[in-house]
């Protein structure tokens, strides 16, 4: 389903949750205040995750148009332009493309990330951000994705290995943190095996690298499987010319 600006809204504003599903980011309670995290607690981790993703996915100089699913209210989407890639944005939520339609002078689409509703080799490359932790199915979504994108596939995760971890789990034990409920956590080793078994038979490389360590560390990105946050990028292979 293609989101046409329609005075600039997608669903009436009285409504609060979408059919009653407990997951956050169908609640306007957060969808709505999403944008404020960016730009209050989480302004530094943002900065250093944008540099993970660009070290990563320029590397490929093939990459010139992207779909980023799972865009939330395009915060990322929004940034690919500055790096010379057109993005597009999808969502499951109609509440986050609620706020995109706002923020976003791109294409948006909402759909099932397991169900992607484009041809094959559509985009140059497909993004997660901060969006793969959720998914039921990731193998598939790895193989729907590889299915539309030409060169490859980049990924900004949630790290398992952080100190970060215990606070997360502390919380959600005392019920105090609805984000990470559903969220599985992954490290870059873990994250590799779901994607080896996606897309065997397939030629790729994949490179990584994190970052989200504290501000008095020497260095704010290493490839040490250890911080808040880690870039990875599946680089297709076996595709020439677009074919």
């Amino acid at each position: 389903m293609e989101i046409k600006k329609v005075d600039n809204k997608l669903i009436p504003t009285e409504i609060t949750t979408w059919k009653g599903k407990e997951e956050w980011f169908f609640n306007r309670k957060y969808t709505d205040t999403y944008e404020e995290y960016y730009e209050g607690p989480y302004k530094r981790a943002e900065v250093w995750q944008k540099k993970v993703l660009e070290s990563l996915i320029s590397k490929d100089s093939r990459v010139k148009t992207l779909l980023e699913f799972g865009c939330g209210t395009t915060r990322f989407t929004r940034w690919w332009k500055d790096i010379g890639i057109e993005a597009t944005g999808g969502d499951i939520s109609p509440f986050m493309l609620s706020q995109a339609l706002f923020r976003f002078d791109g294409d948006l689409v909402m759909a099932d990330s397991h169900y992607l509703p484009f041809k094959d080799k559509t985009f140059d490359s497909l993004a997660f951000i901060t969006t793969f932790e959720y998914y039921k199915d990731p193998v598939k979504v790895i193989r729907e994705a590889a299915r539309v994108a030409r060169y490859g596939i980049i990924m900004g995760m949630m790290n398992r290995i952080t100190p970060k971890l215990i606070r997360r789990r502390t919380q959600q034990a005392f019920g105090k943190n609805e984000f990470y409920v559903t969220a599985k956590f992954y490290t870059p080793k873990t994250l590799i095996k779901i994607i080896d078994e996606a897309l065997e038979g397939r030629d790729y490389t994949i490179e990584w690298t994190a970052t989200g360590l504290p501000k008095w560390f020497p260095v704010q990105q290493w490839d040490v499987p250890i911080g808040d946050f880690f870039g990875l990028y599946v680089k297709f292979n076996d595709v020439k010319d677009g074919k």
